[in-house]
């Protein structure tokens, strides 16, 4: 579990990152300030000030890995060290799939994964709603997740993302710890067609795993519960942003459709221990 310092001090060495190198991290910030541990979370101090990070993200089977390294102290072989520690860490969990992400802007990311033998896999585009009015919604209900619901979240994640059952397990049980997030059934005719998560910090709220099933797409449902979450957030005063793999182009057209711009992308590479 991270110290009210440490979380801290990764937000400023972030913001100094993004700033130099004008690219946005995805630092998973609703897991980062819920760890259960502090395994996942690797940092290197010199003179009490942090110099480099690197977390890892795990979603079911498979983790995600990103980090930083203060801009003045490059080059000094930080980040590789904290990288083969972060890989003993994935080793000794067992993990079966090992994602590396970075701003598809970011260079000197870019080197660092040739260097060590990752392969690209695919983007995500980050977006966010650009103010427009937006109509009453009717027809569908948007309501706060219970215990009795995790089973028919599994299905959900099961049906619409191909997830495995163990996996698609491992991950509601965790969302479900998550705060300050909305985990919200998507009921139509009093029938749960599917799930989304809202999580808000700072003034923006985030959509995650939006999911429809199978047998409910192509109705309208999903843009109704998008322009309702909108409707819903930016009333609160909260801007509203999503990200979408650049592979799914119905996904993709979807959120376009409602107002939402395309303003950064993360690359995400595959390694192999």
């Amino acid at each position: 579990m991270l110290t009210k310092q440490q979380l801290q001090d990764i937000k400023k060495l972030q913001i100094e990152c993004e700033v130099h190198d004008d690219i946005q991290l995805k630092l998973n910030w609703s897991m980062l300030e819920n760890r259960e541990s502090d395994q996942l979370d690797l940092l290197y101090y010199e003179n009490n000030k942090l110099i480099a990070f690197l977390g890892l993200y795990p979603f079911g089977s498979t983790v995600e890995v990103c980090g930083m390294v203060k801009p003045t102290e490059r080059r000094k072989g930080h980040f590789q060290r904290l990288f083969q520690e972060g890989m003993v860490v994935a080793k000794q969990c067992q993990y079966k799939k090992i994602l590396l992400n970075t701003p598809a802007a970011s260079s000197g990311a870019k080197e660092f994964l040739f260097k060590i033998g990752a392969n690209y896999s695919f983007s995500e585009q980050q977006m966010v709603w650009k103010k427009s009015l937006v109509e009453p919604v009717e027809g569908i209900t948007l309501r706060q997740a219970k215990v009795d619901d995790l089973d028919m979240s599994i299905r959900i994640s099961i049906e619409a993302f191909g997830m495995t059952r163990e996996d698609a397990t491992s991950m509601e049980r965790s969302f479900h710890k998550e705060r300050p997030t909305d985990m919200l059934m998507i009921d139509v005719n009093e029938e749960t067609v599917g799930e989304i998560r809202v999580s808000r910090k700072e003034g923006e709220a985030w959509i995650y795993g939006f999911s429809i099933l199978p047998e409910h797409q192509g109705k309208g449902i999903g843009r109704k519960v998008l322009r309702q979450v909108i409707k819903e957030q930016s009333s609160a005063g909260f801007s509203v942003h999503l990200e979408v793999e650049t592979k799914n182009d119905q996904a993709l057209g979807l959120y376009k459709a409602v107002g939402f711009k395309v303003v950064h992308s993360q690359d995400y590479y595959t390694y192999l221990l």
